[in-house]
């Protein structure tokens, strides 16, 4: 479906790259706020984010509106260049609201309210909450329409609140019967003839609240389609106002970096821009394939550029031990986003704060001042994202490969009876992805039912839930020449959570040249089984091949000795078991040539990312020894301008960026 013609990321960037982040001045006492836009001026800050957590201020009691304070920052960062993003302060309601209307209080699933005193504790079926969100919205866009500071608008905060209780059950039958239109469909897609769960009346269809046993697992799917809905339409009802006020400012919300509660392919279509929160942990071996795996999902879902709205400058404050970034790492890993695609680079947040929850994250500046080493290397950020925002803005990331993710699929797959719980679907997702990643190979990604033509490889690590409509796009890909690699327990159920005749739906077993799925065999935590120059993990499968296939690679040993580990007919590979890293890099690398994709660079050292944007080729180090990498050719590079002809060698956590 094609994105609504309208404001655009480009129209805010102007040919920069947006460079900022969440600035919370009302922390602070307003002589602070000159010295904010004097630190910005020097770090070539040029956006803000301003009001996320302010609605008890913009509105502390009902009805009443206090702009003031709000009007001399938006006239402050205006007079000092600096855009403003603008967002509607819904994500924590003030603690009036909860104590005046107790129905816009989410309950768990135990039916346990969950009180203000954090954020995000707002229903989102709640009309009271909608209505409150709704007039503060309208007030908010009215005000500042014309106002020359604001460049983009941002709705909420992160949404990722659920919602057991009555009122969201009360919407919850409404969407049912809006998707079932009968309870005979109803129960019929949702099996209820198992354990005596026939409904007979509307009223009985509660959401999937504590249960004595097992739940439904068709309900539960359905629960969090009808949540990730629910969310949207509280997005969609504050987008909808400020467009009306302002046409041609653009919209975003912030995802959550592959966050299970929603569909982020769907609420893409509804962004004008789409942004995305990213911490990697700057003490994981993996850190920076895990940051580019997010990147490269944000960009497709954006179809191109987009917003990295928070990274942190430092240390969060949210796991069992907050690490520092190493000197170096937080300039590394902005510039990777930068590479993937990203036009704009933000922090959570501007200033460290000194009260509250989140006093312990940290700010681009923090408790050290200017002369803090997070502040020097924000400044140094600023110099080079100037520096090369005129040759990368705006520009595409081209990949030959596309890796298959569906929020469904996810979600019908994760439920709690299933055959092993060891099985969590963004590990295996991460584990494809990286190999692709270690081999140098730019991927995108894609839901089942996009067009994908011209990608000369597709990739489709696990998807236990596959459509009809997703199953023939998979076999009119193959059928068009495409080369298609899936992983295991792939097309084992329909869109209603019903397994497929056969284990996996049989046209899927013709594709790979399966006569019969036997049984499914996962292993236990560190168990491995041996395949035919590798080992495998996690699972195993005992496949009997129709003698179709091109090539097998047998299991060695153990109950399914000799029986397909992995098949290959014509373009269609299947891989029954998780290969080990090494394993599952070696035969992507291979799949990839053959289907004619090649890295960037040849030969390149493991630690060493390369990724072309436009014209511009990204280097990055990700190490800490340096390294030489060779470059054939005379280059120019935008950080250092200088003349780069044939080698480079990048320093700890180095980083060059070479232009024609």
């Amino acid at each position: 479906m094609p994105r609504r013609v309208g404001p655009t990321l480009a129209d805010v960037t102007r040919g920069r790259i947006l460079y900022g982040g969440d600035h919370n001045p009302e922390q602070w006492p307003e002589e602070t706020w000159h010295e904010d836009v004097r630190l910005m001026k020097e770090a070539g800050v040029n956006s803000v984010t301003l009001g996320v957590f302010s609605w008890s201020k913009l509105e502390p009691r009902p009805g009443e509106r206090d702009f003031g304070w709000l009007d001399r920052l938006m006239d402050l960062m205006h007079g000092a260049g600096v855009g403003v993003v603008l967002a509607t302060p819904t994500a924590s309601p003030p603690p009036w609201m909860g104590h005046l209307h107790p129905d816009t209080l989410p309950r768990d699933e135990d039916g346990r309210t969950e009180w203000w005193g954090g954020r995000q504790h707002f229903s989102h079926s709640s009309a009271t909450y909608r209505r409150h969100a709704a007039a503060l919205t309208e007030d908010l866009a009215a005000r500042y329409a014309n106002h020359p500071a604001l460049t983009l608008w941002h709705i909420n905060n992160e949404y990722c609140t659920y919602d057991w209780g009555d009122e969201a059950a009360a919407r919850f039958r409404a969407w049912l019967r809006r998707r079932y239109g009968t309870l005979d469909a109803l129960n019929t897609a949702w099996g209820t003839a198992f354990w005596s769960q026939g409904y007979g009346d509307w009223a009985e269809v509660l959401p999937p609240r504590r249960a004595h046993y097992l739940k439904n697992p068709t309900q539960v799917l359905d629960f969090k389609r009808f949540t990730s809905d629910m969310l949207l339409e509280c997005y969609t009802a504050e987008r909808d106002i400020v467009r009306r006020h302002t046409p041609h400012v653009p919209v975003t919300t912030n995802f959550m970096p592959l966050w299970a509660g929603q569909d982020a392919w769907r609420w893409a279509e509804e962004e004008d821009v789409v942004s995305v929160d990213l911490y990697p942990d700057p003490r994981d071996p993996l850190g920076a394939q895990s940051g580019a795996l997010v990147q490269d999902m944000t960009r497709s879902q954006a179809r191109g550029p987009w917003m990295l709205m928070e990274q942190a400058a430092g240390a969060v404050n949210w796991r069992g031990v907050n690490h520092p970034k190493p000197r170096g790492l937080n300039r590394l890993w902005s510039l990777q986003a930068v590479a993937r695609g990203a036009d704009a680079v933000c922090y959570f947040q501007w200033r460290q704060s000194r009260q509250g929850a989140e006093k312990f994250h940290s700010g681009m500046v923090g408790y050290a001042g200017e002369e803090g080493r997070a502040y020097r290397e924000v400044k140094r950020l600023g110099a080079d994202l100037a520096r090369i925002a005129p040759h990368v803005g705006g520009a595409p990331v081209a990949a030959d490969v596309a890796v298959l993710h569906d929020w469904h699929s996810w979600w019908a797959g994760d439920q709690e009876a299933r055959p092993s719980r060891e099985v969590d679907y963004p590990r295996v997702l991460g584990a494809w992805h990286r190999a692709l990643w270690q081999a140098h190979l730019t991927t995108d990604f894609a839901r089942p039912t996009h067009d994908l033509s011209a990608y000369r490889l597709v990739v489709v690590p696990q998807l236990y839930l596959l459509t009809d409509a997703a199953v023939d796009n998979l076999l009119a890909y193959v059928r068009g020449g495409g080369t298609l690699v899936c992983g295991f327990l792939t097309g084992v159920a329909d869109e209603d959570d019903r397994v497929r005749p056969g284990g996996m739906d049989a046209r899927l077993r013709a594709l790979f040249g399966i006569r019969t799925l036997h049984e499914w065999w996962p292993l236990d935590p560190g168990e491995t089984t041996a395949c035919e120059g590798f080992r495998g993990t996690l699972w195993s499968e005992e496949l009997e091949a129709d003698g179709t296939a091109d090539e097998t690679v047998p299991y060695r040993g153990g109950e399914l000795d000799g029986l397909p580990a992995v098949l290959r007919k014509g373009r269609a590979w299947y891989v029954s078991t998780l290969p080990e890293p090494e394993a599952l890099r070696a035969l992507l690398t291979r799949v990839a040539g053959e289907a004619g994709v090649r890295p960037v660079l040849d030969d390149l050292p493991d630690r060493i990312e390369a990724v072309r944007r436009g014209e511009v080729l990204f280097l990055l180090n990700h190490g800490r020894e340096p390294v030489t990498v060779e470059v054939p050719g005379t280059h120019r590079d935008l950080l250092t301008r200088t003349t780069v002809t044939d080698r480079l060698t990048l320093g700890r956590y180095g980083a060059a960026v070479l232009g024609p």
